[in-house]
């Protein structure tokens, strides 16, 4: 194991997208890929753990954050963005973690570019529309609905830290960074966006696409998921060597409500 002392951080914009780059150089690469609507800052109580000994990698997708505005957004667009990354970097054959619908670019990026994946993690990723389960009006607000471009603008700290909150089981502490960075994303990125993960999922059920890829993900759910019905995590066992963990006691931003638990499990990732 590398020595965490020799730990490494570095915060850079590179084709546009922003990374913030941490752990020793040598050490295995592990990729962290946001949900909707946050940036890399949401993986933050996670990366002291990880970077002990891993080279992590966690970028603000475009379009998000302090990346630079890159449409189309469709998720095949976005997961070869990503592979562009990490062809620029150098970087082989990470671990790709992705949260959330972070999960839909990981799973594409396994499809199109399974050279550049060395294991699949899907963190609290719905496998198909119907697992959806209702919205609290407090993530309608988050996610922009129902006034959009009108509300988008006014959106407090307070009112951010409500809509992640809601969508929680356990109390967190929302990073003061991670706000900040989410406010960086305009509303027409973000509609456009969703509009893309919705079409992703609405035309193949990520388990199908898994299976046929012959990627085998370790999916981890919060057993107390208020977004996504946490049964549908098994659906995911449909894939040939996937394996499915949960989290008690746990909601949607894991790496928040548990990161312990989150970090244990990303690192003994098959």
């Amino acid at each position: 194991m590398s020595d965490p002392r020799t730990r490494d951080r570095r915060d850079r914009v590179v084709a546009g997208i922003h990374v913030v780059v941490d752990g020793p150089p040598d050490a295995p690469p592990l990729l962290l890929l946001h949900g909707s609507g946050a940036t890399a800052a949401s993986w933050s109580p996670t990366v002291a753990t990880l970077a002990a000994s891993r080279r992590v990698l966690a970028i603000d997708l475009p379009g998000c954050g302090r990346s630079a505005p890159a449409p189309p957004y469709d998720v095949p667009a976005q997961a070869d963005r990503v592979a562009a990354l990490l062809d620029e970097l150098g970087v082989a054959a990470p671990r790709v973690v992705g949260h959330s619908s972070g999960g839909y670019v990981a799973t594409e990026l396994a499809v199109r570019r399974p050279d550049l994946v060395g294991s699949l993690v899907l963190l609290s990723t719905g496998p198909a529309p119907d697992a959806m389960l209702p919205e609290a009006a407090a993530v309608r607000v988050l996610m922009g609905r129902p006034f959009g471009p009108l509300l988008w603008p006014l959106r407090t700290t307070g009112m951010l830290r409500r809509g992640i909150r809601s969508v929680t089981a356990r109390p967190v502490v929302v990073p003061d960074g991670f706000l900040a960075d989410v406010r960086r994303t305009r509303y027409r990125d973000f509609r456009q966006i969703m509009d893309g993960y919705a079409a992703y999922l609405a035309e193949r059920p990520l388990p199908d696409r898994l299976s046929a890829a012959g990627a085998a993900p370790l999916v981890v759910f919060g057993d107390a998921d208020p977004r996504w019905d946490p049964a549908s995590a098994r659906r995911y066992e449909a894939a040939p060597g996937a394996r499915v963990e949960y989290l008690a006691g746990v909601g949607h931003v894991a790496m928040l409500e548990d990161p312990g638990g989150v970090s244990r499990l990303i690192l003994d990732a098959a």
